[in-house]
């Protein structure tokens, strides 16, 4: 996933999209071990793609603390 697609989605598809990736990595490493994955650069890629979403779940939630803040 590019940043910008990461960036228009909800909280709740931000979440959905996480807890797929996690999934899909998973998987990747049970193929991994049993010498099942053709392409061991999409583990890789899952990885980046996670580490994307995890920034900025927390980039949304230090915004959201910084907006109560001033309130």
């Amino acid at each position: 996933m590019k940043p910008a697609e990461i960036r228009e989605l909800s909280g709740e598809d931000l979440e959905k999209k996480l807890e797929e990736c996690r999934a899909e990595l998973f998987n990747l490493r049970f193929q991994m071990a049993t010498s099942q994955l053709d392409n061991t650069a999409r583990v890789t890629t899952v990885k980046k793609d996670i580490a994307r979403l995890l920034t900025e779940k927390r980039a949304r939630e230090i915004a959201a603390e910084k907006s109560a803040a001033t309130k």
